[in-house]
């Protein structure tokens, strides 16, 4: 009852961030870092029990590509075109992890399945520049006359919505966390023979997850679209956005709800670091310095900033406390 608590209280502080009227910039990368967040915890409810996905960026271009075309087309508003999105790249998530599952396509076969998958849907999405805008990109219609339903508010009011997503997020997290199926998933990334011969349908928990994860992913990218009003191929759907998940969820912790979100800050902070001390002059380098840190983490920091901190927390409490300096002979 004291963590429901607690969490309750740090999302009402949190959702009281705009309140406080912090510079725009400041809150903007709030939003971006907290919709990365939203990917990254998605991509850790699997990658924490050894399903490595190279291509979440396939779920998060489908929902935002899915909910900007049902808009600017037929006017379909966000509210409503989100969720369709959202159950679209569920549905190509199934597609594209039952056939693996029952092939038994693992480890690194399956990270490059998901890989061509993610380079499918931005090859695709760039090739159909009539409805796309290709690799220029496209803008949602904007409609300053019915900003609600076109979902198209202020920082302040995104936020709200993104720490509401956010939210759900995490929830699910803990929800699996407290599941069979997370038992059961733990006993598939040991050993898939010992864990279908005791009864475990390894096929089927292992799909489970992929659909819940990449409908986070999408719902993410939707969002982030929405938030943005612009799509780009490179961004929405390519390996770019695949690799920024990857990093932020390994970098932050995938065995903790918050890991991925502390990836996601520590991810958007240092694109911005960049960004800001080398402008141009380092355009299309962020996908090696994201590939090259994450390689330091995988053999230095496995468990990422969150196991650091937790490692580092464990080690002062086990110091002994109000202990006495021992007393010079004949003192």
């Amino acid at each position: 009852m004291n963590k429901t608590l607690a969490s309750i209280l740090a999302l009402v502080l949190l959702a009281g961030v705009p309140l406080l009227s912090p510079p725009e910039y400041l809150l903007h990368l709030l939003i971006t870092a907290f919709l990365l967040g939203l990917a990254c915890t998605g991509w850790a409810m699997m990658g924490r029990f050894g399903q490595v996905s190279f291509g979440h960026g396939a779920f998060t271009g489908i929902g935002a590509y899915g909910m900007a075309m049902m808009w600017n087309l037929y006017g379909v508003s966000p509210w409503i075109g989100i969720p369709i999105s959202v159950v679209i790249a569920a549905a190509a998530g199934a597609l594209l992890g039952w056939p693996c599952f029952r092939l038994r396509v693992v480890g690194h076969y399956f990270a490059l399945v998901t890989l061509a998958a993610g380079e499918i849907v931005r090859i695709f999405v760039t090739a159909a520049r009539g409805i796309t805008g290709g690799s220029l990109g496209m803008t949602p219609r904007l409609a300053p006359d019915a900003a609600f339903s076109a979902m198209q508010f202020s920082k302040s009011g995104f936020w709200w919505i993104t720490l509401g997503a956010w939210a759900i997020g995490i929830l699910i997290w803990h929800l699996q966390n407290r599941s069979m199926s997370a038992q059961a998933l733990s006993a598939i990334s040991e050993d898939e023979d010992a864990a279908a011969s005791i009864g475990i349908r390894v096929a089927w928990e292992k799909l489970k997850v992929t659909v819940v994860s990449a409908a986070l992913a999408a719902l993410a990218g939707a969002l982030m679209a929405q938030y943005r009003l612009y799509l780009n191929p490179e961004t929405s759907a390519g390996l770019g956005i695949s690799l920024q998940i990857v990093f932020g969820a390994i970098a932050g912790g995938m065995y903790g709800p918050l890991g991925p979100t502390l990836g996601a800050l520590f991810t958007i902070g240092l694109e911005e670091v960049l960004r800001v001390f080398f402008g141009t002059g380092l355009i299309g380098a962020a996908p090696l310095i994201y590939g090259l840190l994450l390689v330091l983490f995988v053999l230095f920091m496995p468990r990422g900033l969150m196991g650091l901190f937790e490692s580092r927390r464990l080690l002062g409490a086990s110091k002994p406390s109000g202990a006495k300096p021992a007393q010079r002979a004949g003192a």
